[in-house]
Order: structure tokens, then C-alpha cells, then sequence
């Protein structure tokens, strides 16, 4: 649905983030129909950890993959039942691996012999098992998508080539309770046939193991289309791809993030002035790159490509090239470098699209100390406001982060 995105700002203010519930639910269905009889479809809480985000997929059935303390405690604001949370992550710290631990999660994903050692202490010293899985940098993966996660020398997991060590260290603990392997091998894949060779590749070195799994994670890295000529994930052809796989009698994951959240999100600015400059047409934001580093290119992009970004003037006019600056005092705050926008003038609205991952919290808030900018979810026509504007990460839980339960469920409307 068309959101009234002039009434949520003057609501709420600007720079604002809203999130449609609605098309987050839509998305995951259409995508869990699709994986039917394969695989679960976890969220991958780091695409937006807001636990109000978190929720609209746990109330569908979700578990959650996350990588840290803090996000453990997030997923668990969000009504996720310990058990159905995975823990993941290259460099996770003894404090966090007790926490989440004594706290029943589902899976510890072990990524060095470290690690290892450090579950197993834990374990031993709680008197249980732990149950673990194994992270695996693959070998021969068929590589794609604009990240590359594996494939090559990397901090994440263990190399193909030692999973013998690796599974004789496991062995070695009673403590350890070895339910699984995860891979990973890249991110914002819009081609299903690589994502087909990737988990075709899991599945062989699954039944390389010889021995029986109870979990299978596949990751993520399911993307979307940003940018011109980019074409969606071919779901059906994803579909069709499932049944040459196997399963080897294992529960199946996979953990999109960006995939499900990114398309329901808008991130709202609004214009403060215009300007030209050298006959280029400047249109200076409130909103920038300290709420929106993916936007402005600087969050892993080589060459730097505008997100699309709209008017919301329902009389604009015709358009014309224009730069999108924020308010920031650096020429990294740029959001658009050659967006067609109408004439606009100050205090109207301007919408990045495709916003709902990877935008406030992977976003590096702090710089030049504006505060940051309400976060609303909008289900079934009523919106919400989850996150207040001008709350950080700073005043919150000494030991992991945001003390979400004080900034989500908040302002109800």
C-alpha cells in the first residue's frame, strides 16, 4: 500500500525510517511457500535488528540468526524462543558465548579452535552439551553477488580443507554437541543459479561427513534489486532448482536478511535547500550518510551507485539530474550523484527507497552528533512508533548494547 508519508513526518520528524509490516509479511510468505518442504527460512537480524522488525517474522514462525551479545538480547525482545536462535559470528567473546549459552540458544555456529575451547569451558562448567555447528569457508563454492563470503582466505569459519581437525577438535569435547555445519559463500545474489551451486555445494560436503546432522544452515545472501538493470531474484526458478539438492535427513536453514526487510523500509529527508553550484543542482538534506551509510555508497561499494530516491510532491514536475547532499560538512555525505528529482524547494519530502536493511544501526550515528532519527512501523494502516527519536546505542545495557525493551513499543497510535 501507498504510505502517507507527509502525515508520518509531521508526526514524527525528519529524517525519519519507516517500515511497512505488511510488505516485510508478504515477503516472507511468498518466500517460505517457495522453500515449502526444503528448508526454514530464519531472519538475519543484522539486516535490522530493531526488535520490532524482529518480531513481524517471529510471530510468522522465524527463528532468528544473529551475531552478538546484543542481538541475542534483541531476538529475544522480540519474543524469539532461545532455542530458535543461532548464534554466529568470527570473533564472539567469552561474556557473549556464556550469555547466550546459559541462555539456551539454539546453536552456537564455531568459527576458530578458540571458540571451540571457550564453548566447551562454558558447557562443561554448566553441565550440559552444547549445541554447536560448524562454519565452513568452502573451497570451490560457485561464487557470485556484490560480497564474496567465502571461497577464499577469510576470517569466517574454518577452511574446507581442515575440516578433519576441525571435526577431531569438536570430538574431542564432551561438552559439545555437534548438530551441524553452516556455509556462506556471498551476499545480494540476484542470479538463483548461483545460489543453487553454493547450497549444492553444502550438501555435498554435508554428505562428505559421514556422519548424521540435525541442522544444515545455508545462509543468506539472497538479494534485491538496487540499481538500473538489476532484476529480481528468480524465485520459481530457485523453486524448480530445490529438488536436485538433497537434504541428507537434516533440517535445512537458510538466513536471508536484506532480502525480506529491505524493500518494506523508506528512509525520509527533508529538503533544507537548493542550490547551484557550478551549473550542478544541489539539494541539501537533513537527512545523510551518518543515518544512512549504505546510501551514500561507503558501506562496501566500489563504484558508488545511487539508491533510488524519490520526491513525494504528488504535483512534481518534470525531472532533471540533481545531487543529493546531507548536512554533514564532508563530500562523503552524498546520497545521490545523478538522481532525476522534479524542482523542489525547501521543506519538501524526499524518500530513499529499498531502506529497510542495512541503513541506522550499520550506520555510523555519532559522527557530528545529530541525533538520530525516529524509526515507525506501519501495520494494517496504523503506524508505531519502535524507535524514539534521538536514541543511540550509548545509555543502554552496559554489557551488549541497546536496551531494546526501553525504545520499542513505544507511542502507540
Amino acid at each position: 500500500m501507498t504510505l502517507p508519508y507527509g502525515e508520518l513526518a509531521a508526526r514524527y520528524g525528519t529524517p525519519l525510517y519507516v517500515y511497512d509490516a505488511d510488505s516485510m509479511r508478504q515477503t516472507y510468505l511468498r518466500l517460505a511457500r517457495a522453500m515449502a518442504g526444503f528448508a526454514e527460512v530464519y531472519y538475519s537480524i543484522k539486516a535490522n535488528p530493531n526488535p520490532e522488525v524482529a518480531r513481524v517474522f517471529v510471530e510468522l514462525g522465524a527463528g532468528l540468526e544473529v551475531a552478538s551479545g546484543g542481538e541475542f538480547d534483541a531476538a529475544r525482545a522480540a519474543g524469539c524462543a532461545p532455542s530458535r536462535i543461532l548464534f554466529a559470528g568470527p570473533g564472539k567473546g567469552a561474556d557473549e558465548l556464556e550469555h547466550t549459552i546459559r541462555a539456551g540458544a539454539g546453536e552456537i555456529h564455531l568459527e576458530s579452535f578458540e571458540e571451540i575451547e571457550h564453548v566447551a569451558r562454558i558447557g562443561r562448567a554448566a553441565g550440559r552439551r552444547v549445541p554447536v555447528a560448524i562454519r565452513i569457508n568452502p573451497s570451490a563454492a560457485a561464487l557470485g553477488g556484490a560480497m564474496r563470503m567465502g571461497g577464499k582466505p577469510a576470517p569466517f569459519g574454518f577452511d574446507e580443507e581442515i575440516l578433519e581437525t576441525v571435526l577431531s577438535a569438536v570430538d574431542s569435547h564432551d561438552a559439545l554437541d555437534l548438530a551441524g555445519i553452516h556455509l556462506f559463500a556471498g551476499t545480494q545474489i540476484l542470479d538463483a543459479a548461483v545460489l543453487l551451486n553454493q547450497w549444492r555445494h553444502a550438501m555435498e560436503i554435508a554428505g562428505r561427513l559421514g556422519r548424521p546432522l540435525r541442522t544444515i544452515d545455508l545462509g543468506g545472501g539472497l538479494g534485491i534489486p538496487y540499481f538500473a538493470g538489476e532484476a529480481a531474484l528468480d524465485l520459481e526458478a530457485l523453486q524448480r532448482g530445490l529438488s536436485s539438492l538433497g537434504r541428507h535427513g537434516a533440517r535445512v536453514i537458510i538466513e536471508p536478511g536484506r532480502y525480506l526487510t529491505a524493500e518494506a523500509g523508506v528512509y525520509l529527508m527533508a529538503v533544507r535547500a537548493v542550490k547551484r553550484s557550478r551549473g550542478t543542482r544541489f539539494i541539501v538534506t537533513d537527512g545523510g550518510m551518518h543515518h544512512h551509510l549504505a546510501a551514500s555508497g561507503n558501506l562496501g561499494q566500489v563504484i558508488k551507485r545511487d539508491y533510488p530516491i524519490v520526491s513525494t510532491r504528488l504535483d512534481a514536475g518534470p525531472c532533471s539530474p540533481a545531487v543529493v547532499a546531507g548536512p554533514l560538512c564532508t563530500p562523503l555525505d552524498t546520497l545521490g550523484r545523478q538522481t532525476m528529482l522534479p524542482e523542489v524547494r525547501e521543506g519538501d519530502l524526499l524518500a530513499v527507497l529499498k531502506s529497510g536493511a542495512y541503513g541506522l544501526t550499520a550506520s555510523p550515528t555519532g559522527f557530528l552528533s545529530h541525533p538520530t532519527p525516529a524509526e515507525v512501523l506501519v501495520s494494517g494502516g496504523r503506524d508505531r512508533l519502535i524507535r524514539a527519536r534521538g536514541a543511540t546505542s550509548a545509555g543502554a545495557d552496559e554489557r551488549y548494547g541497546t536496551r531494546w525493551d526501553s525504545l520499542s513499543g513505544t507511542g502507540i497510535r
